[in-house]
């Protein structure tokens, strides 16, 4: 029905009115459900980049302590340390996905639920009914202009989280901000008790950090108490995912070692800065990053530690924001020694056309093609030339799928019907290929590590 909808009305008008469509199926299902979130006490992560370690470390965080707590990330959702992948790409669910897997956590018991949500998600009210308890924001960069059209648009979606958190009185009206933001008063002006965290600024500063590549070290006090922690994600952006998931311990009157332990217990998260060893003789990592924020931050954090060269590969998905590609680009060509533009999710969008965009900014920043730029457009082809062109002591990033369990590639009439509102659910237009990015990088290594046969 929605993809008739949409055929048949024009776009404006059709972008328009979708936020009420999706507002009056979010109040009907609440209602002929019975209002399933009713009872649940949530904590609500948003931001642009790192909404899923965030919500991953404060998930574990309050299962070590006792809390029977459930997540529902982009990468997963489950009870406890009972988490299932999640496949669907699209971070919060459908407002029926939505209801049924809260219903299923309460089956089993969950009293606290950790839910990533989308600046989509709200500005379409697909989280109407949901009561925030504690509102989180990670930092707000460039992102999803495409649909919301504006920054100010977008900004003013996630905001929303806060203002939905502030309305629950009978939450504890915790508003969690990135002080080093520049967003951050327009989060923390919305909420009754706002906390403001970062590494230059705000009233909860991480001290004595320590970077290294197994993870983040540093220090925090917030009003006398004294957190000394110990992260396993790497990267100077998890000293700020953690200091949040710190914040929300507080928050929640977890002592100084429920938070320590708690966040020291996380492991990894599958996609995000994930090390991919077969016994070769440089690094392969695969991360999630898909931003020009999240690029920048990566490449300034890793180059200085690379012993040999620094090779990215990554794309830039169809249907999505067309400004950023030339500054991932641009990014990637200042910061790596060797460039390999490849596919994301092409959709419908002609992926030779993506490649081209993103390879002017990269010949911006000084990379020339068939030296230190390759535009290789089948991924699988893109790592497996990746990988060869790795020596001793290089670093291999393999960025934009991360987790992700499928590809979206060019359906038959993709060029005819493309002129044409996105439409991923048509066959004929987009075809989801399964994809693991893990799995592939471990497989092709593993090939590399056997002795020829001649």
């Amino acid at each position: 029905m929605r993809t008739l909808v949409k055929k048949l009305i024009p776009q404006n008008l059709f972008t328009t009115i979708e936020p009420l469509g999706h507002l009056a199926e979010a109040v009907t299902l609440s209602v002929l459900h019975g209002f399933p979130a009713h009872g649940l006490k949530v904590i609500g992560v948003t931001g642009t980049n790192g909404k899923t370690s965030t919500s991953f470390m404060i998930h574990r965080m309050l299962h070590e302590a006792g809390f029977k707590v459930g997540l529902m990330t982009t990468v997963a959702y489950g009870a406890g340390l009972d988490i299932k992948p999640q496949v669907a790409h699209m971070t919060t669910a459908s407002v029926p996905v939505l209801h049924k897997r809260i219903k299923e956590l309460k089956r089993q018991g969950v009293e606290w639920l950790v839910l990533e949500t989308t600046s989509h998600a709200l500005a379409q009210h697909r989280v109407w009914g949901v009561p925030y308890s504690v509102a989180v924001m990670t930092n707000i960069t460039h992102e999803h202009l495409d649909y919301h059209k504006t920054f100010e648009r977008y900004v003013a979606a996630k905001r929303m989280m806060f203002e939905m958190t502030n309305k629950n009185r009978k939450g504890l009206r915790v508003g969690v901000v990135n002080a080093d933001d520049q967003n951050a008063e327009t989060f923390a002006s919305a909420i009754a008790n706002p906390m403001r965290y970062g590494i230059e600024n705000g009233d909860i500063r991480a001290t004595n950090v320590k970077l290294s590549a197994d993870g983040v070290q540093y220090d925090a006090n917030v009003e006398g108490k004294n957190y000394h922690i110990k992260c396993n994600a790497p990267g100077s952006f998890n000293v700020y995912n953690s200091l949040a998931a710190v914040c929300v311990g507080h928050a929640l009157g977890l002592t100084e070692e429920q938070v320590e332990k708690g966040i020291a217990a996380l492991e990894g998260i599958e996609g995000r800065m994930t090390r991919i060893d077969e016994g070769q003789d440089f690094s392969v990592i695969v991360d999630y990053a898909h931003t020009p924020d999240s690029f920048e931050k990566l490449f300034k954090d890793l180059k200085p530690i690379v012993k040999g060269k620094l090779i990215v590969l990554f794309g830039s998905a169809g249907r999505r924001d067309e400004a950023k590609r030339t500054v991932q680009g641009k990014l990637a060509g200042q910061y790596a020694d060797e460039v390999i533009v490849t596919e994301e999710d092409d959709r419908d969008i002609d992926g030779q056309e993506i490649m081209q965009q993103i390879a002017a900014g990269a010949k911006e920043a000084g990379k020339t093609e068939d030296q230190d730029l390759f535009l290789i457009h089948d991924r699988d082809e893109a790592i497996k030339a990746a990988l060869n062109r790795a020596q001793k002591d290089d670093t291999v990033l393999l960025l934009g799928k991360g987790h992700e369990k499928d590809i979206l590639r060019n359906g038959p009439r993709a060029a005819e019907l493309r002129h044409l509102q996105q439409d991923d659910s048509n066959p004929e237009r987009v075809i989801a290929i399964h994809w693991d990015e893990i799995a592939v990088t471990r497989k092709l290594l593993q090939e590399m590590q056997r002795p020829s046969s001649e």
